[in-house]
């Protein structure tokens, strides 16, 4: 699966170069031309870049395409054209021979497999980028899932980022300060380094696992740390239906379900200071009770108690629709640029009416609200269009980066189950406040 580190340079190296020729000459084909052609002309690159991107990370596999899948989850980063184009990485992978898998596992366990587990299937239930996940049964009689990761899949992963971003940036994609991008790939690297250590995973699992342990409605997977090392990670296994399934069942059901989800996150972000930042619908399993099973904690990020506060004022603010104090909130956050150029009220009101449509704060909504029928991604879509101008004034942040893919992993959860659900107790519980 792994390619040798001359082969992946090479590919990367040459995808580059393309991606280098391409912008040169898209640039001084359209030097006189006027700002519409030019904004076309830029959009059609960037559909031409994200695809040759994900194409190529899509062949390589291992830690270069879960840069690419990790990208593609952080639309406030790149261009939409690419971000679209990088979320065919989201898939499912190829699975690896079994062969491969059972040498792996014997060299990190140090015993043969057959001694390890009494039963081992040798088709994984689920294969991704860096690693793929096998049912089998201990000698106990305790029935585990092995999560594998692929060999030699991290030995590369600083160069392949390094590659990637050199792309980007050659394309005018990232179109930034390099404070900021080196901000932003810290980020991205310090989650990649995360998921491809399972010992960190293990500690997560135990830490999310003991903090939710009162909540018989979510359910974390307990690690076994007798058959878990850096690249094998075994853990109980905790099994349920698909979100598409869930999205079969009764409203009730599901606003257990979406009730669960909302506890999940904020839960952890305003009462533990640590969020499962990957709430991809696959790393989630729906029972037919209203619970939630959650796998995959690599991707974690810890927040200080004076970000956390910043965040829980930004959302009361934000409800209380004092755009004066929002806009500050934003400075706080690196979001809002520190210039004289003033960006109407107008505009951040805009927003705020697509944005608060889940709650029931009047004038924008009452009452519960239709996730299967949600037009907000249709309103940003739109509204991003007629904003064009203030966007200069605003930027990614690399402290509300792994937030964004959160909050926008679980709203687009929240559309594919189709629930109905008043979100305003749950905010008011978390913000600590009563919205009138």
């Amino acid at each position: 699966m792994a390619q040798t580190s001359g082969k992946r340079f090479m590919k990367l190296a040459g995808m580059t170069a393309s991606i280098a020729g391409k912008a040169a000459k898209n640039s001084f084909k359209h030097l006189s031309s006027d700002e519409e052609k030019r904004l076309q002309a830029r959009s059609e690159l960037m559909q031409d870049v994200g695809i040759q991107i994900a194409e190529t990370l899509g062949e390589m596999k291992g830690a270069v395409m879960k840069v690419g899948q990790i990208a593609s989850q952080y639309k406030d980063v790149f261009p939409p054209e690419v971000a679209t184009a990088l979320e065919k990485l989201q898939k499912d992978a190829p699975a690896m021979p079994y062969a491969q898998i059972k040498v792996q596992v014997e060299r990190e366990l140090k015993a043969p497999i057959h001694e390890l587990f009494t039963e081992f299937e040798e088709t994984p239930f689920a294969a991704a980028s860096i690693g793929q996940v096998h049912k089998a049964v201990l000698s106990t009689g305790q029935r585990v899932v092995v999560k594998v990761q692929y060999p030699g899949v991290d030995e590369n992963c600083d160069s392949d980022l390094k590659q990637v971003r050199m792309a980007l940036k050659i394309a005018g994609v990232l179109n930034m300060s390099r404070e900021l991008q080196e901000q932003l790939f810290d980020e991205i690297r310090k989650s990649l380094h995360d998921e491809l250590d399972y010992i960190k995973e293990a500690n997560n699992l135990r830490v999310f696992g003991a903090f939710h342990s009162d909540d018989k409605g979510l359910i974390i997977p307990k690690v076994i740390a007798s058959h878990s090392t850096r690249r094998i990670l075994t853990l109980t296994e905790e099994m349920g239906e698909t979100l598409a399934v869930a999205a079969t069942w009764d409203n009730d059901v599901k606003q257990r379900i979406a009730t669960h989800l909302f506890h999940f996150s904020a839960g952890q972000l305003f009462v533990l200071y640590r969020m499962h930042c990957d709430p991809h619908p696959g790393n989630f399993a729906f029972r037919a009770d209203g619970s939630v099973v959650a796998y995959d904690f690599g991707g974690i990020r810890s927040y200080s108690d004076s970000e956390v506060q910043l965040f829980k004022r930004f959302a009361k603010h934000a409800i209380r629709s004092d755009v004066t104090a929002l806009e500050q909130d934003l400075i706080a956050l690196d979001i809002r640029k520190v210039d004289d150029k003033e960006v109407p009220g107008e505009f951040y009101q805009k927003w705020l009416e697509i944005g608060l449509k889940p709650l029931s704060v009047p004038p924008y909504h009452v009452g519960e609200f239709d996730f299967s029928d949600s037009p907000i991604h249709h309103e940003a879509i739109t509204q991003m269009r007629s904003s064009l101008k203030y966007f200069g004034q605003f930027q990614p942040s690399a402290t509300t980066m792994m937030l964004d893919r959160t909050v926008s992993g679980q709203y687009w959860n929240l559309v594919n189950l189709g629930v109905e659900i008043d979100l305003l107790p749950l905010v008011e519980q978390y913000l600590e406040m009563t919205i009138e």
